[in-house]
C-alpha cells in the first residue's frame, strides 16, 4: 500500500466521527496497536527533539523499504507517532522523503493539538523525512 493509500485510509478513518474527543480516542487507539519497540533502541540518538514527552523513533531499511519502530511514554504522543508509523513504516526511502504530510492537514490534527504537541509532531515528521532522505543511497 503506498503512503497515498495509507493517508487516504486514516483520512477516512477519521472523518467517521463527529468530534474531536472521539478522533483522539481514536488516535490513542493506534498507539496501543504499535508494536512494542525493543529497549535497547530507546536511546538518546532515537528521541525526537521537540517534543514534550519522550518519544523514541527508529528506522531500519530492509529489502528496499523503511521500517520504523517508535514508543513513547505519554498516550497522545504515542498515538501520533503510531499514526506517522502506519503510514510510512514500509514504504521506499524515496516516497519517504517526498512526502509532504498533506494527510496531516486534511485530517485537522495540527490545529487541535497544543503548541507543544505541534512541535513534536513537527519533529517526528522532520526525523522521518530526514531517515528517508539518509537511506535514499542505502
Amino acid at each position: 500500500m503506498s503512503i497515498k493509500q495509507a493517508a487516504t485510509e486514516i483520512i477516512e478513518d477519521f472523518e467517521l466521527f463527529d468530534d474531536w474527543a472521539d478522533k483522539y480516542e481514536y488516535i490513542i487507539s493506534l498507539g496501543k496497536e504499535l508494536a512494542p519497540m525493543n529497549e535497547e533502541e530507546k536511546t538518546e540518538e532515537n528521541l525526537v527533539k521537540g517534543c514534550q514527552s519522550r518519544v523514541w523513533l527508529n528506522a531500519k531499511y530492509e529489502n528496499g523499504k523503511v521500517i520504523f519502530s517508535a514508543d513513547s511514554d505519554a498516550i497522545i504522543s504515542k498515538g501520533i507517532i503510531a499514526l506517522l508509523v502506519k503510514i510510512l513504516s514500509s514504504q521506499t526511502a524515496q516516497e519517504i522523503a517526498e512526502t509532504d504530510f498533506s494527510f496531516i492537514d486534511e485530517i485537522g490534527l495540527k490545529e487541535h493539538l497544543s503548541p507543544n504537541r505541534s512541535n513534536g509532531l513537527a519533529g517526528m515528521m522532520k526525523k522521518m523525512k530526514t531517515y528517508g532522505i539518509a537511506f535514499q543511497n542505502a
